[in-house]
């Protein structure tokens, strides 16, 4: 990912990528204790297992685990507490909809700050089957072969 103007990626979630095909990718903002920010410019975050979920009309992120910051006090946050995420209305309603549609799931794929507030890039994504993930590895190794023949005929 090319690093853009104001824009530092702190942890990605790759095997979403893989995992998941992803039809759509939306950007939330998040509501953080001032350790959980200190622990992510460090970059201790962990993304694979983590979900998004509506709940009552708002946005929350769980599962993702943030650990806490070294040089906390007994104010230190909880490392898997579900954290609200910050959308228009207007958005949240419209993935409601879509991720109430058979196999439909919200996945962070990646968090980074941008401009120095912490932001959630997050897919709506739907599941690959088994043979679909098999396809994915030989396409890109055929892909590999064909890149690495091209170089050697040069």
């Amino acid at each position: 990912m090319k690093a853009k103007q104001g824009i530092k990626v702190v942890a990605q979630n790759r095997k979403a990528r893989h995992d998941y095909f992803i039809e759509d990718s939306y950007e939330a903002g998040m509501v953080l204790k001032g350790t959980e920010v200190k622990a992510l410019r460090e970059g201790k975050v962990n993304l694979k297992d983590g979900y998004a979920r509506i709940k009552d009309g708002e946005l929350f992120l769980m599962d993702v685990h943030i650990s806490p910051y070294a040089f906390g006090n007994r104010s230190n946050h909880d490392p898997l507490r579900p954290r609200k995420l910050l959308m228009h209305g207007g958005e949240i309603h419209r993935l409601m909809g879509k991720v109430k549609e058979k196999g439909f799931s919200l996945v962070p794929l990646s968090i980074y700050f941008s401009h120095g507030r912490a932001k959630v890039s997050l897919a709506l994504a739907k599941g690959k089957k088994l043979y679909d993930k098999r396809e994915t590895l030989k396409r890109k190794a055929m892909e590999k072969e064909v890149e690495r023949f091209q170089r050697s005929s040069r």
